[in-house]
């Protein structure tokens, strides 16, 4: 018999559906029941591709007895984190202060008034891992709740009093400084792992934001910078984390040498990593990067994408970790059947067409695969020679082996594609959505792939109608669904991944929709001790309105509001946003520079802030091959501290006002330069535009 949540939209929240727990979906019908019956409330908190969730889901919630203890002792209540942030992060905090570590499945027991007063994460069905059995913790709640009730409502007062003075940064007012730039990028090199590549040890995440930072530096020269960035995405794509087969990142590795990952594979992972590897091939020139950036943004179209093709328009959450009841199963090899998949393998490369190869044993030596594999019997695939060993090994050229691989991998992945599935959690969420529009935005410009700019204009397309409700932003969409309010996260990326489609898609609707959101983001959310709040002015209210200042997988909410004003700022001439955006960044600068991997995108919006922006301006017909050209220059190599505005002649009405009052070089396509405050005579040849771009003065 299905439970309360069968009516929600949520494919985690879904999955719980026919537990014998009753389940309850956040909202005042639980919290009144909860008030009514003078019970204490059983907060469980996850999300779909959650390996650990679906443990304690099976081992605990699937179990009568374990069911029968929540009925009756607890109002239970399911929230999906994606789709409520709020909420994740205000008891995350809570379960951090308690237990100086926090993760999902996230477990907590709140007063009938939402206040926590005990939490963890996964609890095992009996006494292991030096943790003790989900049953006992809960008799024991509800015996302490019937006995010692003051105990745990003053427990739940003073860590109510704590979670709202962690809301709290009162910081002196500083402008953003440099030298702060500077200690980060020292931190990061400091605590690089030059073994393995990436911070800290297991498990080991792959941090785009702080290599996207060191990448802004390596464009202005940092030696030092460039070779950390290379050398942790050189670490990261050798396979393991990265699925060498199919493309894409899976969520973390659990060993240090990014070998055995966590095989969830996450939407907001893969835009931001395949935006990375896309800039270190723009720096450096080595084509390996571009290749990782085009596979991973394969992988989205091909296996998160809504529909296929061109058209598509909004990206699914994620693939799970699990298929058929196993951890990676659908990932993994046995020696013996990649043999059988490629015994009758020939390249189809002409000039290999003759050549008496053993394929097999070139793809074995290439993944140094052994009989018993390398992770419980089997094989995950990880490169042990790279292309110039394979090359002198087998007497080939070096150029020929990536596409060899490819054709290999390619064969592979039609014999995978026949396993059972991953699950998919097929919500689309806005945030998520946005930074997968930044991704391919940049990949169609820089790349001149036409096709990934029409996918981040359908994805555009799609979040500003499906995901708005009478011109409100919304969180989340699914099976025609939009709901939840828009959080900060949402709004501020939108803004931005609409200035970046404006930039490769010179369609002025994209840059009033960014602006439009600001708009909002300042009415709606707006902090009056600066910055901003996760949620809007009419949210439902909670034990605390949260502000989470941190970086975490995904980009904070206030690093991207600041990101928004400052480029903002520059197209429509709002000084009063970008000195507030300046007020946000010096405030955290600090601990930005203290810890640079929890605060990467504050640092990379500072670095934006210090930098001598180039204003760059191009007016013409649009269709005309001269207009063409010009664009073409603009981005013919990475230039992070660059924002275009392009426009035919003359520019709309409501075109930003960068594009306003300039006119045509004797009726060519004529671009613009300005540069410290400094705007440059207009030029209408692809060399003086080269040079005047290229220039440092």
């Amino acid at each position: 018999m299905s439970n309360r949540l069968a009516n929600e939209n949520s494919p985690y929240l879904l999955q719980h559906a026919e537990n014998p727990v009753d389940w309850y979906p956040w909202g005042e019908e639980a919290l009144e029941k909860a008030r009514r019956e003078d019970k204490p409330i059983f907060l469980s908190i996850g999300y779909a591709a959650c390996h650990w969730c679906h443990v304690m889901a099976h081992e605990s919630f699937e179990d009568e007895d374990t069911a029968a203890i929540l009925n009756e002792y607890f109002v239970s209540i399911k929230v999906d984190r994606e789709e409520r942030p709020d909420l994740d992060n205000i008891y995350m905090n809570a379960v951090t202060a308690m237990t100086g570590q926090g993760g999902w499945p996230m477990s907590v027991f709140l007063t009938p008034e939402g206040k926590p007063f005990f939490g963890g994460t996964y609890f095992p069905p009996v006494r292991r891992y030096n943790m003790p059995a989900f049953r006992e913790i809960l008799l024991t709640i509800a015996r302490l709740w019937r006995e010692e009730r003051q105990q745990l409502t003053q427990s739940a007062q003073e860590i109510a009093y704590r979670l709202e003075e962690m809301q709290i940064s009162v910081q002196e007012e500083q402008l953003p400084n440099p030298a702060f730039l500077d200690q980060a990028a020292f931190r990061l090199a400091q605590s690089y792992d030059w073994q393995y590549g990436g911070w800290g040890k297991a498990p080991k995440f792959p941090q785009p934001m702080a290599i996207e930072f060191l990448l802004g530096r390596a464009a202005r020269g940092d030696r030092l910078a460039m070779d950390i960035s290379l050398h942790a995405l050189d670490a990261m794509s050798k396979g393991g984390m990265y699925d060498v087969i199919g493309g894409g990142f899976a969520r973390y590795s659990t060993d240090n040498e990014w070998l055995i990952p966590h095989f969830e594979k996450m939407l907001y992972d893969n835009a931001q990593l395949a935006r990375v590897y896309l800039h270190a091939y723009l720096l450096s020139g080595r084509q390996q990067y571009q290749r990782i950036c085009c596979e991973t943004l394969d992988f989205m179209i091909r296996e998160l994408a809504l529909q296929q093709g061109a058209n598509s328009g909004g990206f699914y959450s994620s693939l799970d970790a699990d298929s058929e009841g196993e951890e990676g199963k659908f990932y993994l090899w046995e020696m013996e059947e990649i043999r059988s998949i490629l015994n009758t393998f020939q390249p189809d490369f002409p000039a290999l067409k003759n050549r008496s190869v053993d394929w097999v044993e070139f793809f074995i030596q290439a993944y140094g695969i052994q009989p018993k594999g390398n992770f419980d019997g089997k094989t995950i695939l990880q490169r042990k020679l790279d292309n110039a060993a394979l090359a002198q090994n087998y007497g080939l050229e070096t150029d020929e082996i990536p596409e060899l691989m490819r054709q290999m991998h390619e064969r592979l992945y039609e014999a995978r594609a026949k396993r059972l599935w991953p699950g998919l959690d097929d919500k689309v969420l806005t945030a998520w959505n946005a930074l997968a529009l930044i991704a391919f935005a940049e990949a169609g410009r820089y790349l001149q792939r036409q096709d990934y700019t029409q996918i981040a204009r359908a994805t555009a397309d799609f979040l500003l109608t499906k995901l708005q409700i009478n011109g409100k932003l919304m969180r989340s969409w699914r099976n025609g669904n939009a709901r939840h309010n828009a959080y900060l996260e949402d709004i501020a990326g939108l803004a931005l991944g609409l200035i970046s489609l404006y930039q490769s898609d010179p369609d002025v609707r994209w840059f009033e929709a960014a602006s439009q959101l600001v708009e909002e983001m300042i009415e709606h959310y707006s902090d009056p001790a600066g910055g901003f709040f996760d949620t809007r002015d009419d949210h439902e209210a909670l034990l605390v309105r949260p502000k989470d200042i941190q970086d975490n997988a995904t980009p904070s909410g206030n690093a991207q509001a600041a990101l928004a004003l400052l480029q903002l700022s520059i197209y429509a001439s709002r000084s009063n946003w970008r000195n507030r955006a300046e007020a946000m960044l010096g405030s955290i600068q600090e601990i930005a520079a203290r810890y640079p991997t929890a605060f990467a995108k504050w640092l990379c919006g500072l670095d934006f802030a210090l930098q001598p922006i180039q204003e760059v301006v191009i007016l013409g017909d649009l269709t005309r091959e001269d207009a063409q050209a010009l664009i073409a220059v603009v981005w013919e190599k990475y230039r992070p501290f660059c924002l275009a505005a392009i426009s035919s002649y003359p520019p709309a009405e409501k075109a930003p006002v960068l594009l306003q009052q300039r006119d045509l070089l004797d009726g060519k396509a004529t671009a613009y330069v300005c540069r410290n405050f400094v705007c440059r005579q207009p030029v209408s040849t692809t060399a003086d535009l080269r040079k005047m771009l290229d220039s440092n003065d």
